[in-house]
């Protein structure tokens, strides 16, 4: 039995399997991931105790964000969100937990998706609470640093200002002799200038009543499937771990090693989009042949 065999085999024996998804699912959709196939990083995120503790941290994170903006938020669903969201309509795979924050999960038409990291779509201040729309904000950013956007894309000519690449963070990379010219918005209720996308940067805690929601869907489920993560921080690993001592099969398909390899019963180091198409197939079969509920 081939590898995709083996996997669409598991899956069609625990339907409803809880899904876990990383970085790796977006990078088809040209949003970038962290980690080289080695697992080093390839670009340093943005640190929560940076962007709470500096108002110029602030300032280069949304001089940065207001680039990347329109590029990271017309990113589309690859081919891999839309079999994700297949094989739920069919019953294989059941909710969704991501790691990421683009929004491409609810976009291929998933239901039932936890954003464990939280949505870049939605901003809150750090001062008073209230929050707000990302699109609303980009609007006022666009008003409050007139011509920017065009100053940015012109340093863009000579390669050394300005990367076209978007950052998994949704900024860009822009020179600071650029950054120090933003105006760093602020928030229309009390005025300070701590906003942040409401996003849990590195370092970050996820909110606890998430984390309890996260650990009751991994006590619910048949089976857990990791799709497109190396597990290198324990805020996906955990779920992982926690599978595992129940005694439920873990499954992963994935580049590269993960950190949940020694608990994984099949693991598939193999591109998504073909990979998970291969099983819709093998369920669409399934069902027809009445072997799948």
């Amino acid at each position: 039995m081939s590898d995709v065999a083996a996997l669409a085999a598991l899956l069609a024996a625990h339907p409803g399997t809880l899904v876990l998804t990383g970085a790796g699912m977006s990078t088809d959709s040209g949003i970038p991931d962290y980690r080289c196939p080695d697992g080093t990083r390839r670009v340093t995120p943005m640190q929560h105790g940076e962007f709470v503790g500096s108002s110029e941290a602030r300032q280069r994170y949304w001089a940065r964000s207001f680039i990347g903006w329109q590029r990271f938020w017309h990113a589309e669903p690859n081919a891999a969100h839309h079999a994700v969201a297949d094989l739920q309509r069919h019953g294989v795979l059941g909710a969704v937990i991501t790691q990421n924050v683009d929004g491409l999960h609810q976009a291929a038409g998933s239901p039932d998706v936890t954003e464990l990291h939280g949505s870049l779509a939605e901003v809150v201040c750090l001062t008073c609470g209230d929050r707000s729309d990302r699109d609303l904000l980009q609007a006022r950013m666009a008003e409050a640093n007139h011509g920017f956007e065009l100053l940015a894309e012109g340093e863009a000519d000579d390669g050394s200002r300005v990367s076209s690449q978007i950052r998994p963070d949704g900024d860009i990379v822009l020179a600071d002799s650029l950054v120090t010219g933003f105006h760093t918005p602020r928030c229309t209720v009390c005025g300070a200038d701590t906003l942040k996308p409401d996003v849990v940067f590195f370092g970050g805690s996820v909110p606890r009543d998430r984390v309890a929601a996260c650990y009751a869907l991994t006590d619910a489920a048949p089976a857990l499937l990791v799709l497109g993560s190396s597990l290198a921080v324990m805020s996906g690993l955990r779920f992982v771990r926690h599978a595992a001592g129940r005694g439920i099969p873990v499954m992963a398909v994935t580049r590269g090693p993960t950190r949940g390899d020694p608990v994984m019963t099949l693991r598939l180091d193999a591109a998504l989009a073909p990979t998970l198409r291969a099983v819709v197939r093998d369920a669409v079969a399934a069902r027809g042949s009445g072997r799948l509920r």
